[in-house]
């Protein structure tokens, strides 16, 4: 687990001023904290942010440096501190060692907690519904179904935060105007990710509508994504669809070139997966879902708004992401998809985003 080094600053109590159960956020001498709707907080107010990141992917990766350069620069227009850099944790995909995360997060005091990913937000949950310390998740596919709001609109309790619900149907028809002769498809993704859920189901209820075939291959280790991904390509199916999927994400550079030496373009809920060698990610911009994940945190605790009320951040997910290098292994025009798209990128096999 990768962990940067927790330290608690001691600060003595000073005769008339007031420290807050959570943060060692100071009140202004004969004030209150911030309240809904007043976006000022006392000089020098120092707010401590914990931030678990479900597992080390490009996509989340993305997240995390959007979400922290974007309280840094919030927390200079708005004269405090978001602390977030001895509460940063990655719990390598490992629920055990999430929980016991969590549980040191909440030990140390944080004010807030910002879980990314679908597994991560659920414990975050669990472990708040005695003390309802505000949650902002982030790229959680689909809220409602996860149970983690009674509704996107108002999501009712301490849990809210920013989705990258993915447009399926639309993942599809690129597959379809790519091939029109397409006839199986396949669908790779890891069953016990609660993102994936939603749209595998959706996946199969369009191509039953269009009296497509699909197979299903699943796996959540390294030697069970690799056995599917083999499965797969021995089935002979003429694409392959996985959503945002972070177990499969993990092993998308193990697997591309299975895919491509088959002739087999990979279509993906992420560009993330695009940069790790699949034909094509299609979904949110995750910097952008990491910026507006800190705005969301900086509204509820510097604005004071109420995590119950905060609509959950839906972002537009029309943007699509070409390998170039896979594209041209697989003898693809992607110029005739191009258009079918709010936004276009091509991009090539890398570990990382720059």
């Amino acid at each position: 687990m990768k962990k940067r080094l927790l330290s608690m600053l001691m600060v003595g109590l000073m005769t008339g001023v007031m420290m807050m159960g959570c943060g060692d956020t100071e009140k202004a001498a004969g004030g209150d904290s911030a309240d809904a709707g007043n976006d000022t907080v006392t000089e020098g107010q120092v707010y401590k942010v914990g931030i678990i990141q479900y597992v080390d992917d490009a996509s989340l990766n993305q997240i995390v440096t959007n979400l922290e350069a974007q309280l840094d620069k919030l927390g200079e227009e708005k004269g405090c501190t978001f602390e977030y850099e001895d509460y940063y944790y990655n719990g390598q995909a490992d629920s055990t060692n999430i929980n016991q995360i969590v549980t040191e997060l909440i030990n140390d005091e944080v004010d807030i907690l910002v879980p990314i990913a679908t597994p991560t937000a659920m414990i975050c949950q669990a472990a708040t519904e005695d003390n309802q310390i505000p949650v902002v998740f982030a790229a959680v596919s689909d809220p409602e179904a996860a149970g983690l709001v009674e509704s996107n609109d108002a999501p009712g309790s301490n849990v809210t935060g920013t989705s990258d619900a993915l447009n399926t149907e639309a993942v599809i028809d690129l597959m379809l105007t790519q091939d029109r002769n397409l006839d199986k498809v396949g669908l790779l993704y890891d069953k016990g990710q609660d993102s994936s859920a939603t749209a595998i189901t959706d996946a199969k209820a369009y191509l039953d509508s269009m009296g497509i075939e699909y197979v299903e291959k699943t796996g959540n280790t390294n030697d069970e994504v690799m056995l599917a991904a083999d499965a797969l390509v021995a089935e002979e199916v003429d694409a392959i669809f996985t959503p945002t999927d972070n177990t499969i994400m993990t092993y998308e550079l193990a697997i591309y070139e299975k895919f491509i030496d088959a002739g087999i373009p990979h279509y993906c809920g992420a560009d993330s997966f695009a940069l790790n060698g699949a034909y094509l990610g299609y979904g949110v911009n995750y910097a952008t879902l990491g910026v507006e994940t800190a705005n969301m945190v900086s509204e509820i605790l510097v604005d004071g708004k109420d995590p119950a009320s905060l609509a959950v951040k839906t972002l537009d997910n029309g943007t699509a992401t070409v390998n170039t290098e896979t594209a041209a292994a697989l003898n693809l025009d992607y110029e005739k998809i191009r258009d079918m798209c709010d936004g276009f990128v091509e991009i090539q096999t890398a570990e990382e985003f720059e």
